[in-house]
């Protein structure tokens, strides 16, 4: 089981923050966003909407309301926005503050494995004004996840995990 290769591609993901110049090649990025619509979904609904980011502009304003992280200036960067009015109807309240999340979440983790999968490197971004990311990109969506996404410009570090003890528990 270990030798599967997904296992291999969740292995060589790491969090790279220096990208090179080197644009992203329009299928690859179409095999990301690909994947995105691939993952599992509260009742199918996909009550998430993705934004590709290629002005300049507004990713160096991105970089200010991610508090200065400089790496958001990949070369493709993605904002995982909810799109909660899709899932609203279906189920409730729930759905719309918490399952359209889910779901943005689920499309951000299989954009970055596939990513991987693809020679690329990429970095989470959770951390930011959601407020001023709204307004640069112009949605009234709930953005929940930047992803600068490049060729790596540096080494990935060895990741460091907790022992599964310490995480998983059995009641």
């Amino acid at each position: 089981m270990g030798n599967s290769s997904i296992f291999k591609i969740i292995e060589k993901r790491r969090s790279i923050r220096s990208f090179s110049d080197k644009p992203v090649e329009r299928p690859k990025i179409q095999k990301i966003l690909q994947a995105s619509c691939m993952g599992p979904s509260a009742r199918g609904l996909q009550s998430f909407r993705i934004f590709i980011i290629k002005d300049k502009k507004k990713k160096e304003k991105l970089i200010h309301a991610s508090h200065e992280q400089e790496y958001v200036n990949a070369p493709l960067v993605l904002v995982f926005c909810t799109q909660p009015k899709r899932i609203k109807k279906m189920m409730g309240k729930r759905g719309e503050s918490l399952l359209s999340v889910q779901d943005a979440t689920i499309a951000a983790s299989y954009a970055q494995l596939v990513a991987t999968a693809l020679g690329l490197a990429s970095v989470w971004i959770g951390n930011f004004d959601e407020k001023s990311v709204k307004k640069i990109i112009k949605v009234s969506h709930r953005p929940v996840v930047i992803l600068p996404i490049g060729y790596p410009n540096e080494q990935a570090k060895p990741k460091k995990t907790k022992k599964l003890n310490e995480i998983v528990a059995v009641i």
